[in-house]
């Protein structure tokens, strides 16, 4: 029984590390590199002088920044609470269904995004993540 908690404990860990590597990497190439730029320099300069129907506070360019921006941040404080909670307090993760399910359900909605709308390398990411998680739940609840 010990074994299988530890295991199931190294799997969380394991799914919360990718989600902070993710986060950022995305986060350094949302401020630091030209990955999430358009190669058509054309639809850089409308975006840096457009604006969205809600308000003329923003460019759509700082908006798709900022969206990065935020994303990265949520990637990363998703990551950094379950790491923090599953080398700190792993028994209280065990002891709640609740807590896994929400985890597990958020990562099958970061999954459906990676697939519908980005490309291979985060699909991938989210679905180790995905599978540790719910490998962990799995060893938890039926052992």
């Amino acid at each position: 029984m010990e074994n299988e908690t530890t295991i199931a404990k190294y799997l969380w860990i394991i799914g919360s590390l990718i989600f902070i590597v993710l986060g950022v990497i995305h986060l350094y190439y949302t401020f630091f590199t030209d990955k999430f730029s358009s190669r058509n320099e054309k639809a850089i300069e409308e975006m840096k002088s457009s604006w969205p129907n809600l308000t003329k506070d923003t460019t759509l360019w700082k908006a798709w920044i900022g969206f990065n921006a935020s994303h990265s941040s949520g990637a990363i404080f998703i990551g950094l609470v379950n790491f923090y909670l599953a080398t700190q307090f792993y028994d209280l993760i065990r002891s709640e269904a609740f807590f896994y399910i929400l985890n597990i359900v958020n990562t099958i909605f970061y999954l459906w995004l990676a697939k519908k709308y980005w490309f291979n390398i985060p699909f991938i990411g989210i679905l180790s993540t995905l599978m540790c998680f719910v490998i962990s739940f799995i060893i938890t609840r039926f052992n």
